[in-house]
């Protein structure tokens, strides 16, 4: 049976939405409060490594990312900088992020929570 873990921000609707899914597919997950315990610069670049493009961790409708004029920033900045910067407040990351294994979902994506293992 594979560990999963869910990060996510518990006021967000769209995060409660995700874990309830999970847990209706029966998919048990420790839940991770992005505000608390935001992702590192190791775990985002592990992400990266995996296959998930640097572009989808960015929480684009998000205030912060608008505060922080983050669209413009990613015109010029490097990679290196972008997970920084994503490292520097989970409020900038797009969520939910399930991972079980090698499997990284960013976002609520119900077809793809379904072929995760049950635990």
């Amino acid at each position: 049976m594979k560990e999963t873990l869910f990060i996510g921000y518990p006021k967000c609707s769209t995060c409660q939405k995700a874990y309830q899914a999970l847990e209706n597919l029966g998919i048990h997950a420790t839940y991770r409060d992005i505000t608390k315990d935001n992702p590192t610069k190791e775990e985002i670049q592990s992400w990266i490594d995996q296959g998930v493009s640097l572009d989808k961790l960015f929480n684009t409708s998000g205030m912060k990312y608008r505060e922080l004029n983050v669209k413009e920033k990613r015109q010029s900045a490097s990679q290196k900088e972008l997970i920084e910067l994503l490292a520097s407040d989970g409020m900038l990351v797009k969520r939910p992020i399930v991972i079980q294994g090698d499997t990284i979902i960013v976002g609520k994506k119900e077809k793809e929570y379904a072929l995760l293992e049950k635990a």
